[in-house]
C-alpha cells in the first residue's frame, strides 16, 4: 500500500526526548516500511525516518520560537492535499484540524486520536463530523464520544529490540513521564517513602506546569531517597526502566493509553498503576503488576512485586504491544477502509 503518515509538528519523529504521539508515529512508520509498504511521512524537517520525508518546517515547533503553531499545521494540510493522488490511504495523527479537508479528498483517510476525548466541545464537533473514520488507542478512550465513526481500537506498540529484558529486579522505584497534576508524581513520592525505597523520577516539566512543579513538587524532593533526574531521551529509558524494581504509575486522569506501562513491561519490570482510564485494558493485574485504587493498596502492591515473574511481563508485552502487532492491526483497518471506499454503491 501507498500510505501517508501525517504527524503533529510539536516534536520531531521520533522525538529527541519526551513525546508520545510522535514516537508512535515513528514506530508505526518504520514497521510499515519493514512490512513492505510505501510510506510518506509529513513531519518536521529534523525527523529521522526511512520513509519519504515531506518536511513542513525545518525543526520541531518545540525547538522554535513560533507564536502560531496553527499556521504550520495548516501549511502541512495543504501539502498533503496537493499530493493526495499518490496515496491509497492517508493516516492522520493531528487531532481534528484536518476533518473539513478530509471530506473533500478523493482518497480514504483515517485518524488516530492519541489524547483524552472528554471535552464538551467535542460533542457537537463529532455530531457534525460523524462520518470521519477514527481509531482509538483503548476502548476506554471512546467513552466520551461513543457514536463517532470508530473503525478499530489499536493498542500502541514499541519495537521489541528497543528494550532489554532483565530477569533480576533493581533496587529502586521509577517514575517516568511528565510533571503535571494528573500524573501525580506526589503520590509516587509518598509511596516510595512509605515503603522505604529509593525513587528515581525521570520527567519533563512543560511550561504550563512550571509553577506546579516549583510550588507543589520541588518541596517534596528534599530527601536523599528521592532523585529527580529530569527529562531523558529514548535511549536512556531502557536502562532506567529495566534496572528498576517497579514502575509507579499513580495517575489521576482518564489516561487514553499510557505508553510507559508497556515500555516497563518490555524490560520485565512490573507496574503499579492506579485504576484510571486505559489501565485495566493495558495491565494484567497480578501478572504484569498490580492495579490499585489508593495509596494503601499501592504500598501493599510494592511489597508483593517480588512474587511476580518478570519473564511473564515481557511475554505479555511481546504478545500484545509490539510495533509489529500494531502495524498489522493498522494495515487491517487500512484495507477495510480502502475496500469500503472502492466498493460500488448499489442504485435503486
Amino acid at each position: 500500500m501507498r500510505i501517508a503518515q501525517v504527524s503533529p509538528l510539536i516534536e520531531s519523529v521520533p522525538p529527541r526526548q519526551y513525546g508520545g504521539t510522535e514516537r508512535i508515529v515513528s514506530y508505526l512508520t518504520e514497521e510499515l516500511i519493514r512490512q513492505g509498504h510505501d510510506v510518506t511521512l509529513f513531519a518536521s524537517g529534523d525527523s529521522i525516518t526511512n520513509a519519504r520525508l515531506e518536511p513542513i518546517i525545518p525543526r520541531a515547533l518545540r525547538l522554535e520560537d513560533r507564536t502560531d503553531p496553527l499556521a504550520s499545521h495548516l501549511l502541512m494540510l495543504e501539502k498533503v492535499y496537493l499530493q493526495t493522488s499518490r496515496f491509497d490511504i492517508i493516516h492522520f495523527h493531528t487531532g481534528y484540524i484536518h476533518f473539513p479537508l478530509c471530506r473533500r479528498l478523493h482518497v480514504p483517510t483515517i485518524t488516530t486520536h492519541h489524547g483524552r476525548l472528554d471535552f464538551c466541545e467535542w460533542q457537537p464537533l463529532y455530531h457534525e463530523f460523524r462520518d470521519m473514520p477514527v481509531v482509538s488507542i483503548s476502548d476506554h478512550q471512546r467513552l466520551p464520544i461513543p457514536r463517532a465513526n470508530w473503525q478499530a481500537t489499536v493498542y500502541n506498540g514499541v519495537p521489541k529490540e528497543f528494550y532489554t529484558f532483565r530477569d533480576q529486579p533493581g533496587s529502586y522505584l521509577a517514575f517516568l513521564g511528565r510533571i503535571s497534576p494528573e500524573k501525580r508524581v506526589d503520590r509516587a513520592i509518598e509511596i516510595a517513602r512509605r515503603v522505604g525505597m529509593k525513587l528515581k523520577i525521570a520527567a519533563k516539566v512543560d511550561k504550563v506546569d512550571a509553577e506546579y512543579f516549583e510550588t507543589k513538587i520541588k518541596p517534596l524532593l528534599n530527601s536523599p531517597d528521592i532523585e529527580f533526574i529530569g527529562e531523558i531521551c529514548e535511549a536512556e529509558k531502557d536502562d532506567f526502566l529495566g534496572n528498576a524494581y517497579a514502575l509507579l504509575f499513580p495517575i489521576d486522569w482518564p489516561e487514553p493509553f499510557g505508553l510507559v506501562m508497556i515500555e516497563a513491561m518490555a524490560c520485565g519490570t512490573p507496574v503499579i498503576a492506579y485504576r484510571n482510564g486505559s489501565v485495566p485494558e493495558v495491565m494484567q493485574d497480578g501478572v504484569t503488576g498490580f492495579i490499585v485504587n489508593n495509596q494503601d493498596e499501592a504500598v501493599a502492591a510494592v511489597n508483593k512485586v517480588g512474587q511476580l515473574d518478570r519473564a511473564q511481563c515481557r511475554q505479555v508485552f511481546e504478545e500484545r504491544f509490539s510495533s509489529k502487532r500494531m502495524a498489522l492491526d493498522y494495515t487491517t483497518a487500512y484495507k477495510q477502509l480502502i475496500y469500503k471506499y472502492q466498493r460500488p454503491r448499489l442504485v435503486g
